[in-house]
Protein backbone atom coordinates (compact mmCIF):
# COMPACT_ATOMS: atom_id res chain seq x y z
CA UNK A 1 0.00 0.00 0.00
CA UNK A 2 1.65 3.38 -1.10
CA UNK A 3 1.25 6.91 0.30
CA UNK A 4 -0.32 8.10 -2.81
CA UNK A 5 -3.03 6.32 -2.62
CA UNK A 6 -4.26 7.34 0.52
CA UNK A 7 -3.50 10.85 1.07
CA UNK A 8 -5.63 13.89 0.68
CA UNK A 9 -4.72 15.05 -2.36
CA UNK A 10 -4.37 19.36 -3.31
CA UNK A 11 -3.88 20.50 0.31
CA UNK A 12 -4.71 23.68 1.31
CA UNK A 13 -1.35 25.53 2.11
CA UNK A 14 -0.53 29.46 2.65
CA UNK A 15 2.43 31.26 2.66
CA UNK A 16 4.63 32.95 5.11
CA UNK A 17 3.24 36.43 4.80
CA UNK A 18 -0.64 35.62 5.44
CA UNK A 19 -1.68 36.67 8.51
CA UNK A 20 -2.75 34.12 11.29
CA UNK A 21 -5.74 35.32 11.68
CA UNK A 22 -6.82 34.01 8.42
CA UNK A 23 -5.13 31.08 8.34
CA UNK A 24 -7.11 30.04 11.63
CA UNK A 25 -10.11 31.15 10.03
CA UNK A 26 -9.10 29.07 6.83
CA UNK A 27 -8.56 25.83 9.91
CA UNK A 28 -11.64 26.47 11.23
CA UNK A 29 -13.63 26.44 7.76
CA UNK A 30 -12.17 23.27 6.71
CA UNK A 31 -11.66 21.58 9.85
CA UNK A 32 -8.16 20.49 9.14
CA UNK A 33 -4.62 21.01 11.95
CA UNK A 34 -1.91 21.41 9.54
CA UNK A 35 -0.95 23.82 6.82
CA UNK A 36 2.21 23.78 4.83
CA UNK A 37 3.66 27.16 4.34
CA UNK A 38 4.94 27.57 0.62
CA UNK A 39 7.39 29.97 -0.63
CA UNK A 40 6.75 32.36 -3.45
CA UNK A 41 8.44 29.91 -5.48
CA UNK A 42 6.38 26.71 -4.63
CA UNK A 43 9.04 25.33 -2.09
CA UNK A 44 7.93 23.81 1.19
CA UNK A 45 9.52 26.13 4.20
CA UNK A 46 7.64 25.06 6.72
CA UNK A 47 3.90 24.08 8.54
CA UNK A 48 1.62 25.65 10.77
CA UNK A 49 -0.69 23.43 13.18
CA UNK A 50 -3.88 24.87 15.61
CA UNK A 51 -1.09 23.76 18.09
CA UNK A 52 0.91 26.94 17.25
CA UNK A 53 -2.30 28.98 16.34
CA UNK A 54 -3.41 28.58 20.82
CA UNK A 55 -0.15 29.58 21.91
CA UNK A 56 -0.07 33.05 20.27
CA UNK A 57 -3.12 33.10 21.95
CA UNK A 58 -3.03 35.51 25.23
CA UNK A 59 -3.31 34.10 28.56
CA UNK A 60 -6.25 35.16 30.55
CA UNK A 61 -4.02 36.87 33.18
CA UNK A 62 -3.11 39.62 30.17
CA UNK A 63 -4.12 42.90 30.67
CA UNK A 64 -4.72 44.31 27.61
CA UNK A 65 -8.13 45.09 26.40
CA UNK A 66 -9.64 43.53 23.35
CA UNK A 67 -8.99 46.46 20.94
CA UNK A 68 -5.56 45.98 22.12
CA UNK A 69 -5.08 42.33 21.42
CA UNK A 70 -7.14 42.63 18.39
CA UNK A 71 -4.55 44.80 16.97
CA UNK A 72 -1.52 42.30 18.34
CA UNK A 73 -2.81 39.45 16.44
CA UNK A 74 -3.82 41.17 13.24
CA UNK A 75 -0.49 42.30 12.61
CA UNK A 76 1.11 38.53 13.64
CA UNK A 77 2.17 36.62 10.33
CA UNK A 78 2.94 32.69 9.76
CA UNK A 79 6.42 33.13 9.08
CA UNK A 80 6.58 33.84 12.95
CA UNK A 81 4.76 31.31 13.81
CA UNK A 82 5.60 28.12 12.05
CA UNK A 83 7.71 25.47 12.08
CA UNK A 84 10.55 25.36 10.07
CA UNK A 85 12.14 22.16 8.47
CA UNK A 86 8.73 20.11 8.42
CA UNK A 87 8.49 16.03 8.62
CA UNK A 88 7.56 15.24 5.56
CA UNK A 89 7.66 11.52 2.98
CA UNK A 90 7.15 11.40 -0.34
CA UNK A 91 4.47 10.05 -1.97
CA UNK A 92 5.78 6.74 -3.26
CA UNK A 93 6.72 5.58 0.32
CA UNK A 94 4.20 3.09 1.72
CA UNK A 95 1.53 3.32 4.39
CA UNK A 96 3.57 1.19 7.12
CA UNK A 97 6.87 3.85 6.49
CA UNK A 98 4.14 6.82 6.63
CA UNK A 99 2.47 4.80 9.89
CA UNK A 100 6.00 4.47 11.44
CA UNK A 101 7.31 7.97 11.44
CA UNK A 102 4.06 9.24 12.67
CA UNK A 103 3.94 6.79 15.37
CA UNK A 104 7.72 7.65 15.97
CA UNK A 105 6.85 11.41 16.09
CA UNK A 106 3.95 11.63 18.12
CA UNK A 107 2.40 13.87 15.15
CA UNK A 108 -1.17 12.97 13.88
CA UNK A 109 -0.31 13.94 9.71
CA UNK A 110 2.44 14.08 7.21
CA UNK A 111 3.30 16.61 4.45
CA UNK A 112 3.05 14.48 1.40
CA UNK A 113 5.76 15.23 -1.35
CA UNK A 114 6.75 14.66 -4.68
CA UNK A 115 10.38 15.15 -5.03
CA UNK A 116 10.75 19.07 -3.94
CA UNK A 117 6.49 19.68 -4.90
CA UNK A 118 3.78 19.59 -2.45
CA UNK A 119 1.60 16.55 -3.35
CA UNK A 120 -0.97 15.91 -0.32
CA UNK A 121 -1.56 16.03 3.72
CA UNK A 122 -1.70 12.23 4.82
CA UNK A 123 -3.89 12.20 8.05
CA UNK A 124 -4.47 9.46 10.56
CA UNK A 125 -7.99 9.05 9.25
CA UNK A 126 -6.25 8.15 5.74
CA UNK A 127 -4.45 5.28 7.89
CA UNK A 128 -7.55 4.51 9.08
CA UNK A 129 -9.01 4.03 5.52
CA UNK A 130 -5.50 2.26 4.61
CA UNK A 131 -6.18 -0.16 7.30
CA UNK A 132 -9.43 -0.97 6.38
CA UNK A 133 -8.49 -1.92 2.97
CA UNK A 134 -5.29 -4.08 4.47
CA UNK A 135 -7.86 -6.43 6.16
CA UNK A 136 -10.51 -6.49 3.95
CA UNK A 137 -13.05 -4.89 5.80
CA UNK A 138 -14.93 -3.50 3.25
CA UNK A 139 -16.11 -7.23 1.84
CA UNK A 140 -18.17 -9.42 3.12
CA UNK A 141 -16.52 -13.03 3.01
CA UNK A 142 -14.39 -15.89 4.89
CA UNK A 143 -11.89 -14.50 7.56
CA UNK A 144 -8.91 -16.84 7.92
CA UNK A 145 -5.84 -17.22 10.04
CA UNK A 146 -3.97 -20.28 9.51
CA UNK A 147 -0.06 -21.30 10.44
CA UNK A 148 2.25 -22.61 7.95
CA UNK A 149 5.58 -23.40 7.09
CA UNK A 150 7.88 -20.65 6.61
CA UNK A 151 8.96 -21.59 3.11
CA UNK A 152 8.84 -20.42 -0.63
CA UNK A 153 5.77 -21.04 -2.21
CA UNK A 154 3.32 -21.90 0.72
CA UNK A 155 1.30 -18.64 0.00
CA UNK A 156 1.53 -19.29 -3.43
CA UNK A 157 -0.65 -22.72 -3.01
CA UNK A 158 -3.25 -21.69 -0.85
CA UNK A 159 -3.89 -18.60 -3.31
CA UNK A 160 -4.02 -21.26 -6.35
CA UNK A 161 -6.29 -24.10 -4.65
CA UNK A 162 -8.57 -20.62 -3.44
CA UNK A 163 -9.02 -19.98 -7.05
CA UNK A 164 -9.39 -22.97 -8.82
CA UNK A 165 -12.48 -23.03 -6.40
CA UNK A 166 -13.82 -19.97 -7.70
CA UNK A 167 -12.72 -17.89 -4.57
CA UNK A 168 -10.71 -14.54 -4.44
CA UNK A 169 -8.45 -13.04 -1.96
CA UNK A 170 -8.96 -9.32 -1.15
CA UNK A 171 -6.35 -9.29 1.98
CA UNK A 172 -3.20 -11.39 2.90
CA UNK A 173 -1.82 -10.03 6.34
CA UNK A 174 1.21 -12.46 7.64
CA UNK A 175 3.00 -12.39 10.92
CA UNK A 176 5.68 -14.39 12.62
CA UNK A 177 4.77 -17.85 13.55
CA UNK A 178 5.09 -20.17 16.82
CA UNK A 179 8.47 -20.75 16.03
CA UNK A 180 10.94 -19.30 13.27
CA UNK A 181 9.90 -21.80 10.73
CA UNK A 182 6.22 -20.90 11.10
CA UNK A 183 4.86 -17.95 9.70
CA UNK A 184 0.74 -16.63 10.45
CA UNK A 185 -1.41 -15.96 7.66
CA UNK A 186 -4.67 -13.73 7.77
CA UNK A 187 -6.88 -14.14 4.19
CA UNK A 188 -9.76 -12.72 3.53
CA UNK A 189 -11.78 -14.45 0.81
CA UNK A 190 -14.78 -14.18 -1.28
CA UNK A 191 -16.60 -15.92 -3.65
CA UNK A 192 -16.21 -18.71 -1.63
CA UNK A 193 -17.67 -20.73 1.58
CA UNK A 194 -16.58 -20.93 4.78
CA UNK A 195 -16.75 -24.86 4.46
CA UNK A 196 -14.89 -24.78 1.03
CA UNK A 197 -12.13 -22.70 2.90
CA UNK A 198 -12.06 -24.93 5.12
CA UNK A 199 -11.88 -27.95 3.13
CA UNK A 200 -9.07 -26.43 0.70
CA UNK A 201 -6.84 -25.34 4.10
CA UNK A 202 -6.96 -28.30 5.60
CA UNK A 203 -6.28 -30.48 2.49
CA UNK A 204 -2.77 -28.22 2.04
CA UNK A 205 -2.01 -29.44 5.77
CA UNK A 206 -2.55 -25.68 6.67
CA UNK A 207 -2.84 -25.21 10.95
CA UNK A 208 -6.40 -23.74 11.39
CA UNK A 209 -6.54 -20.87 14.35
CA UNK A 210 -9.30 -19.34 13.20
CA UNK A 211 -12.28 -19.59 10.34
CA UNK A 212 -15.43 -17.21 10.62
Amino acid sequence: MIVRDFMTKNPIYTNPKELIANVKSTMDREQITKVPVLDDSGKLIGVITKTDLKKTMPSNATTLDIYELSYLLSKITVEKVMKKQPITIQKDATIEEAAKIMSEKGISSLIVMDGEVLSGILTKTDLFRAVVDMFGFRYEGVRAEVEVSDNPGELAKISKAIADAQGKIVSVITADGSDVSKRIITLKIIGISKETVEEILKTLGADIKDLR
